[in-house]
């Protein structure tokens, strides 16, 4: 292959995933709401077979899965905010809590380190509790945030109903010829997404109970609201449990009485990182996407820069499904490999590398051990 091509080829490459990024940027507020409902949709694609398969009609099968789904969903709502509720009751006496640590972290950096903390001690007042200023962007983002939540039902079902056309719209584009490729790409995506989906849902419900568990042993107030936004944080791999374990710990430190109630609950958050991430999801969620941590963290940190939380949330199971279709291009199969986890199982932390480690140093031991007999 000529240099030229190959520079003109990296170019054009550059150049659409350039374009893309902008693209999904500006559509931002039309695009993750939709693939929420992709997601959701593949979330209920089994009960909705299920149901199918025993006799009911495609709408009532749909309709029944979403109203189950909807009814969920508003148990949850509704025990989150009547916990919510009870928070906002006891906001002001917080808010004075709260002034009254920063007042004292202001004394302890000036008389400890010479530091001036007026400036400091303004900053985070005005941050905390001066939101009259983003009133407005407030309350157009939470407007945004409940229209794209009631348009799930209507996205779900339109994705659930017109699934098979959407099959067969991909199926001729690809042509009769690379038919039984795309079949087995379709349903490849449908097992994976589908097992990665309700597997980190069930991984987020036991956390619920556990992270609220563990905050009441803690002391911390509020243990359910806080345990089940911990957990909720638990969407996001790697990342989500330290996100949700900031949370409480900034509430820790604003309202707690001591600094020792903030350091167990540092203690905590490691703890429950350590869970979710051993033994929760790899038995639960098991290596369903089967994509390498370096693009694991690399996609979540570009999925934060332009969809921001909704970002984090959605690019893991989408970027399993394009490691799916580019496994089927041959010319991009080198791309679908450095996704993947090939290349780098010999030298992965599992016991049975572990066990052969230690094999190899017993048989090096053994073996200079004979020849210092033989001499």
């Amino acid at each position: 292959m000529e240099p030229k091509y190959i520079s003109k080829r990296l170019t054009y490459l550059i150049i659409s995933v350039f374009g893309i990024i902008y693209a999904l940027i500006l559509a931002r507020d039309f695009l993750y709401p939709l693939a929420f409902g992709i997601l959701l949709s593949y979330l209920l694609y089994p009960i909705v077979n299920y149901l199918e398969k025993k006799g009911f009609p495609r709408i009532l099968s749909i309709l029944l899965t979403i109203l189950a789904a909807v009814a969920g969903f508003i148990a949850i709502a509704f025990f989150v905010l009547k916990r919510v509720n009870l928070f906002m009751d006891e906001l002001p006496r917080f808010r004075e809590m709260t002034v009254d640590h920063i007042e004292s972290l202001q004394k302890y950096l000036e008389t400890n380190f010479g530091i001036p903390g007026e400036r400091l001690k303004n900053f985070l007042i005005e941050n905390i509790f001066d939101l009259g200023s983003r009133s407005e962007k407030i309350f157009a983002a939470t407007t945004g945030t409940i229209f794209a939540i009631f348009m799930q039902p209507v996205y779900v079902f339109l994705f659930l109903y017109y699934r098979t056309k959407f099959a067969y719209f991909y199926l001729k584009i690809v042509g009769y010829e690379n038919r039984p490729i795309a079949i087995a790409a379709l349903r490849e995506i449908a097992g994976v997404v589908t097992r990665y989906m309700l597997g980190v849902t069930m991984v987020v419900l036991i956390l619920c109970f556990f992270n609220s568990a563990g905050l009441l042993l803690i002391g911390i107030k509020y243990p359910l609201l806080l345990g089940v936004i911990m957990a909720l944080f638990s969407f996001i791999p790697y990342f989500g449990n330290i996100i949700g374990g900031m949370v409480v710990l900034t509430f820790a430190l604003l309202t707690g009485d001591s600094t020792v109630l903030a350091f167990r609950v540092v203690i905590f958050t490691f703890i429950v990182h350590f869970v979710e991430n051993n033994i929760l999801s790899p038995n639960i969620v098991g290596n369903n996407i089967r994509l390498n941590p370096f693009v694991i963290i690399l996609s979540l940190i570009v999925g934060a820069m332009i969809w921001g939380i909704p970002g984090m949330l959605v690019t893991i199971p989408f970027l399993a499904m394009l490691k799916i279709f580019l496994k089927t291009i041959p010319s991009m199969q080198a791309f679908a490999f450095l996704m993947g986890i090939r290349g780098t199982k010999k030298h992965e932390l599992t016991v049975k590398n572990i066990r052969d480690f230690l094999k190899s140093i017993k048989n090096r031991r053994l073996s200079r051990k004979e020849k210092k007999e033989e001499r």
